[in-house]
């Protein structure tokens, strides 16, 4: 007999197949169990018979239909995508979850929320934590991130201890990044709407950015910036310019050329596995679950560092197209990753997927905060009872924190207090647990 292929398969009048590999590699002329004179069609008749016992013949078939519709028919593929899809996620609920992941913290990016999620998912996996070294809360920032600066490197040592998850603040140096890291690390990091960054990082750091000490609004700033800002004051000043741009690792004062720009970010494509956006927070959680294989409460977070209200100016039309040109290179690179995020989001999801999950993290997120919490609404300083639970204050932000809810039992309690912890006291707890012999780190919790 003939030698079938695939295409074959579609106008023969003579196919029957007992197996999938019959079907991807064709008739080879040996013997098929049940196939009788009967199931032979006349050589004039156009048909496929195919034993639909077998699930992967069928889906074979489902998708030769799809293709064919789509290419005669112009039929949208994307209506059967949730079908074609149902493999592929059936495999990846039983895969090992992700466990070494580096996470580039940039600043006022909804970044302390995604350290809280990191943090907690180490804790409860046992897994080591890079952690600023001796009194430090931050790897070295703004300074350029040196391996040293994490507790257990050591200067002179060898450069051979690994850590599983990295996520506190530093500058990106990816050659030191990689002596802390294992080679199998999932990069990350998380980007935001360039003038909501910079509107909160001036509440944030007024005080201490000498660029935006000597005005009293934003608006005022963005008038006229390089009135203001001097580039000779060197790192302090770095809060107040393309912040995120600087984070990762680049000039933050450089000249926006586009083959510089197109360099940078291809830089950054290679080096890290997924940007997430913090504007579309809930989306990114969809999407990083799924890349990292966790489970969905891993993903489940309570909104820390907020600021309150009275602290949270709003630009007017003209201040924000001055807070795009002034932060050029923040502009670029969030445009290009909030493209690059929505075409991963929508090659990993379709439309229905993606409102089921929405849905799904947005009812547990519900059901934690009604069990943990007293009020969902965040407290200022004065009314937070416990002092463990005080959010760092920074500048002129009023950051807010939670009341636990009274009464809960021991299991309960352990899981609502790390997700409502403010950050360095949870920086703190996971020092203490790492290197007991070390002298605790003092936080500096706010009076009341």
């Amino acid at each position: 007999m003939p030698r079938w292929s695939p295409r074959r398969l579609l106008f023969s009048p003579h196919i029957a197949s007992s197996s999938w590999e019959d079907l991807c590699i064709g008739y080879r002329g040996r013997e098929h169990p049940g196939l009788s004179k009967a199931a032979l069609l006349p050589q004039s008749s156009l048909a496929v018979l195919v034993d639909f016992r077998s699930f992967h013949v069928a889906l074979f078939f489902l998708v030769l239909v799809v293709l064919l519709m789509a290419g005669f028919l112009h039929v949208d593929v994307e209506m059967f995508t949730p079908l074609l899809r149902i493999k592929a996620q059936d495999s990846s609920r039983d895969s090992t979850p992700v466990t070494n992941i580096m996470f580039l913290k940039t600043h006022k990016t909804a970044s302390s929320t995604m350290l809280n999620i990191l943090y907690r998912f180490s804790e409860s996996h046992n897994l080591s934590v890079a952690l600023p070294k001796d009194s430090m809360f931050h790897l070295g920032y703004p300074w350029l991130f040196v391996a040293r600066y994490v507790e257990g490197m050591e200067q002179n040592g060898p450069q051979d201890h690994h850590f599983n998850v990295m996520c506190n603040h530093l500058r990106f140096n990816f050659p030191e990044v990689q002596k802390v890291m294992p080679n199998d690390t999932f990069y990350l990091s998380i980007l935001r709407n360039p003038v909501s960054q910079l509107e909160s990082s001036f509440i944030y750091y007024k005080r201490y950015s000498p660029a935006f000490q000597k005005v009293k609004t934003l608006d005022q700033f963005l008038a006229d910036p390089w009135k203001y800002y001097n580039v000779s004051v060197g790192l302090k000043n770095a809060y107040a310019r393309n912040n995120m741009w600087f984070d990762f690792g680049f000039d933050n004062n450089a000249q926006a050329e586009e083959g510089y720009v197109r360099r940078c970010l291809s830089e950054v494509e290679r080096q890290f596995q997924l940007v997430l956006i913090a504007d579309y927070f809930d989306e990114s959680m969809v999407l990083l679950r799924r890349r990292l294989r966790w489970q969905l409460d891993d993903v489940v977070s309570f909104k820390l560092n907020l600021r309150s209200q009275r602290t949270i100016s709003h630009l007017n039309p003209e201040s924000q197209e001055r807070a795009k040109r002034w932060c050029d290179l923040d502009w670029q690179l969030y445009q290009h990753f909030n493209r690059t995020f929505w075409a991963q989001l929508h090659a990993e999801v379709s439309p229905r997927q993606l409102r089921e999950e929405l849905a799904q993290l947005r009812a547990r997120r519900h059901e934690l905060t009604t069990l943990c919490l007293q009020d969902p609404e965040p407290k200022n300083t004065t009314q937070i009872k416990d002092q463990n639970m005080l959010p760092y204050q920074s500048g002129d932000a009023e950051i807010l924190g939670y009341n636990l809810r009274q009464g809960l039992d021991n299991a309960t309690l352990h899981i609502c207090q790390r997700m409502a912890m403010p950050e360095l006291q949870y920086m703190a707890h996971l020092y203490a647990l790492q290197f007991p012999d070390k002298p605790p780190k003092d936080i500096p919790l706010p009076k009341k």
